[in-house]
């Protein structure tokens, strides 16, 4: 499984990224597939550095703040006015209930048919696993003060060289404060992609909002994690900061998302 990293500034986009969206490809043994883990503001421009948006097999949302979802609205515009036609159907798009109807309102678009003819919306469940080729991933509530919030557990089983398969864990936080459910959603993980938008001593007085570093190396360090990936770090956190913190409770085995960046797991 290879992880690219599309966007990864905290709350909005950066100088030198977009806001979250994180891009994942996996292979069946049959063809290579490619989901995407939110679509946040300023992602859809660079997301097209790395694949073509008919390559894209299906869309995952943690929960519905613009810097994690709004650009599924120029998505819509390249499905449904592309020149010649979209090459592919629907695309799927699992998220939270209000999923569809929100997007519709941001574009201006009357809720019936809104997106539904360029999306297939599908609401989350929680904890309910939904697969897409060799993905499977599922959603597990956090804390973080919106309707729903979700950290996502991304279960991923390639053929290797020889065709024996091979599991790999992904888990993504979303947006959230400490939890039980983001342990357990990265239990054994081999790479923990984390949020730690703030940092101790300046936010400590703001609760169930956000992670420091510290609080995001003990969830990764309580699930057994196996390396952590800090990302969501606005412009006015320090990256150095946060990797300090979560070194201090994690171990060695953590580093800061960069947009642009490629991981294999």
């Amino acid at each position: 499984m290879k992880l690219t990293i599309v966007g990864c500034t905290g709350s909005f986009p950066g100088p030198g990224s977009p806001a979250s969206c994180y891009l994942l490809t996996a292979n069946d043994g049959e063809r290579t597939w490619k989901i995407v883990m939110d679509l946040g503001s300023g992602a859809l421009g660079a997301i097209q550095r790395y694949t073509d948006l008919e390559d894209i097999d299906a869309i995952f949302l943690t929960h519905l703040h613009p810097d994690h979802c709004m650009d599924l609205c120029g998505l819509h515009v390249a499905v449904r006015w592309k020149p010649g036609g979209w090459g592919r159907g629907r695309i799927p798009v699992w998220g939270p209930a209000a999923t569809a109807d929100r997007m519709a309102t941001a574009y201006g678009l009357e809720l019936d048919p809104g997106m539904h003819e360029e999306f297939d919306f599908t609401n989350w469940t929680e904890r309910k696993p939904v697969t897409v080729g060799p993905f499977t991933v599922t959603p597990f509530a956090v804390n973080h003060p919106v309707e729903e919030a979700y950290a996502l557990r991304v279960d991923v089983t390639e053929p290797d060289k020889d065709g024996n398969p091979v599991s790999r864990v992904l888990t993504y936080s979303g947006d959230t404060d400490s939890c039980s459910g983001l342990e357990e959603a990265a239990k054994d993980a081999d790479i923990f992609l984390c949020e730690a938008a703030f940092e101790e001593g300046r936010d400590d007085a703001i609760k169930d909002v956000h992670l420091t570093g510290k609080r995001a190396g003990e969830a990764a360090a309580a699930a057994g994690a196996r390396r952590l990936l800090l990302t969501h770090i606005p412009v006015w956190t320090s990256p150095s900061i946060v990797m300090a913190e979560a070194k201090e409770v994690f171990g060695q085995h953590v580093a800061v998302a960069v947009a642009g960046v490629h991981y294999t797991i």
